[in-house]
Formats: C-alpha cells, sequence, structure tokens
C-alpha cells in the first residue's frame, strides 16, 4: 500500500511516493539519500537517527514518514548553511566524537538544547543527553562542546 508524502527537507521541497508504513528515518536515507541521519537501534533508544521535525528534535526511527506529511525538516546535512553549523565546530574543535556514529544524532539534540535552554549546567545539559547514547566519547568532550556553543565559543 503506497501513498504520495510532501514536506520540506533541509529548505527544500520534496515529494514521494512510498510505502505507507516506510519509517522516517529510512524514508530520509533511503529516498532521500542524506545518509548523515544513522540508524541505530530502530527502538528510538540510541537517538542516532535525531533529526528536527517542525523545529523539535525527534528520533526519526519512531515515527512513520506519512506521519510527516507537510513538515518541515532538518537533517544533520541541513543544519550546516554553506559552513559548519556552530555545534558541528565544537564538536569537532572539543574532540566530542570519535567513531562518530551517534553524533549527527547527537549534535540535533544539543541544538533543540541550547534552542529550548540557551545557558544551561552541566547538569541540565546531561539531563538533555539522556536520550543520546555514545559508547565511545564517556561524554565529557560532548558536554563541553556544548558549553562551548553556549558560552559564545563559536
Amino acid at each position: 500500500m503506497e501513498q504520495t508524502v510532501t514536506m520540506t527537507v533541509n529548505g527544500k521541497p520534496v515529494s514521494a511516493r512510498i510505502d505507507r508504513r516506510m519509517l522516517l528515518v529510512q524514508f530520509i536515507r533511503e529516498q532521500l539519500q542524506l545518509t548523515g541521519t544513522h540508524i541505530g537501534c530502530d527502538t528510538a533508544q540510541c537517538g542516532a537517527c535525531t533529526i528536527h521535525l517542525d523545529g523539535r528534535a525527534i528520533k526519526s526511527c519512531s515515527i512513520l514518514a506519512v506521519q510527516a506529511e507537510g513538515a518541515s525538516i532538518t537533517t544533520i546535512e541541513g543544519l550546516a548553511n554553506g559552513e559548519l553549523h556552530p555545534m558541528q565546530k565544537a564538536f569537532n574543535d572539543c574532540h566530542a566524537l570519535q567513531c562518530g556514529f551517534c553524533t549527527p544524532g547527537m549534535v540535533m539534540s544539543a541544538v533543540q538544547l541550547l534552542k529550548d535552554n540557551p545557558n544551561p549546567t552541566e547538569a541540565e545539559i546531561r539531563e538533555g543527553l539522556e536520550g543520546n547514547l555514545c559508547r565511545c566519547t564517556g561524554y565529557q568532550n560532548i558536554v563541553r562542546a556544548i558549553e562551548q556553543v553556549a558560552a559564545g565559543g563559536n
């Protein structure tokens, strides 16, 4: 059973005929070839698939693509506008990535965190990242990167 979906992704209108059971993360990766959004656990536990849907961070493995009909979506590829987003730059500067698998989702969640709370404490940053798992970094450099952006360091 197919359905046509239309939405805006990274500022560009897209429309496609898809299986109604397709997850949004699959649509982003397979139909749009935007592979920065990763599939980690497929159970909305790890946060690797985090994107912004209508200005809010969501785990794109937790909703169907048809549920995003008419929505505005930003992926990690759309976060940069000709140059790295300050959060992407801070993650690089602070060595807040190792294998890089969780990084896109972590960056998207961090951007949302600072949008909701521009001056978070370390505890608030750690709480804000609870839905994103990283098996490599131990989170300290990730927290430092977010603190750097919050302090206006980028």
